[in-house]
């Protein structure tokens, strides 16, 4: 079947259709070129303002003891006595745990007894040399058998000392491993001692930041605790010389300053740590950043008689923190403290040099450091 009236209507619709694209194009080219001459486009502006600018590195970490050690003992023996309560705080050289000294008692007792007979026998024999009645190589012997007498007593007595188990320093004891009667030898751990006057954190930078971190570096420390969320402020004391070759970071460790409730050894924490700050710098928002082909770009409101009309001012980036950027000019004086720009929507509208501009505060949501 032929449907010939269709067929004749085909080139009268296709000479319609292109008529219309034709005065469509000049209808909308004439509008575009009416409104870029006499039309204003509405812009959001922000005042340039200079700020301090920190550039800081999110991290983890594990809370530690300022010091830490597990008490052994120096002698094998017995124990006759625990003289601290687990969980007791204690000070330095308090005596924790008395291991039976009996036997070494008695051998000092002997070694001091062998000790004055050497030394009256040095005696004599000085006052016979100097009457020359000994010769001088018994007067020798007699002087060394007098030196081994007061070493082998001195190391007797240093073993007897030894049967007291002391705090290395303050701090508080763990729960305890032995009793009692139970024999112990060097390798029995009697007892944990934690020094927590403060406390130390240790954690990894990555190789590419490290530069930036040395003694002194100050950082935030966060955990959750009992009670919530608690902060508190660190500083830099160790920054390992070696990157781990495993996990590409270095180990920094730090003392935190504040001890607030509810930090304990061991938790885990969140690490703000500063790399560096900017003070008095000048940043606006990341969102009046236009970047190009030509590098970033910030668009100025200028005055033009009684317009505001838009200039286009290459700058240099820096620093970023929490959507604001630092901005370097490429134009010397183009940017001051005070000046306007356009903070939103930089790379949607249709912007160009020496457009006319209407300013318009920055909607609220989008202010950001005020």
């Amino acid at each position: 079947m032929r449907y010939p009236l269709r067929h004749g209507l085909l080139p009268v619709l296709t000479l319609l259709a292109v008529t219309l694209s034709s005065c469509s194009k000049s209808t909308g080219t004439k509008t575009t070129a009416g409104a870029a001459a006499g039309a204003k486009q509405p812009v959001e502006v922000t005042t340039i303002a200079r700020r301090d600018l920190v550039e800081s590195l999110s991290l983890v970490g594990s809370l530690a003891a300022n010091e830490s050690a597990q008490l052994r003992a120096e002698i094998s023996g017995q124990v006759r006595a625990v003289q601290f309560q687990e969980g007791d705080h204690v000070t330095k050289d308090q005596v924790l745990v008395k291991i039976d000294d009996a036997e070494l008692r008695a051998q000092l007792a002997q070694a001091q007894a062998s000790f004055l007979l050497a030394e009256l026998n040095l005696k004599r024999s000085e006052n016979l040399t100097e009457a020359r009645s000994m010769s001088q190589a018994e007067a020798d012997r007699v002087r060394s058998e007098y030196s081994s007498a007061q070493a082998a007593r001195s190391l007797l007595a240093v073993r007897v000392a030894k049967t007291d188990i002391k705090a290395p320093f303050d701090g508080v004891v763990g729960a305890r491993t032995i009793s009692p009667g139970d024999y112990i030898t060097a390798a029995t751990v009697i007892t944990t001692l934690d020094d927590l006057s403060r406390l130390k954190i240790d954690f990894q930078v990555p190789e590419r930041f490290t530069s930036k971190v040395k003694a002194g570096t100050s950082f935030t420390v966060r955990a959750q605790t009992p009670v919530g969320e608690a902060r508190a402020k660190g500083e830099v004391y160790f920054i390992s010389s070696v990157i781990d070759r495993s996990t590409r970071s270095s180990q920094v460790k730090g003392y935190v300053t504040e001890n607030p409730a509810g930090f304990q050894p061991g938790m885990f924490a969140g690490i703000e740590l500063v790399l560096e700050v900017r003070q008095g710098v000048l940043a606006v928002p990341e969102g009046a950043i236009l970047t190009t082909s030509a590098g970033p770009q910030v668009i100025a409101v200028r005055d033009q008689g009684t317009d505001k009309v838009a200039e286009f001012v290459p700058v240099e980036l820096g620093l970023r923190e929490r959507g604001l950027v630092e901005v370097r000019s490429l134009k010397p004086d183009a940017l001051a403290e005070g000046n306007s720009v356009v903070a939103s929507g930089v790379g949607a509208l249709v912007l160009f040099p020496g457009i006319k501009l209407e300013p318009r505060p920055l909607r609220a949501e989008f202010r950001i450091g005020d």
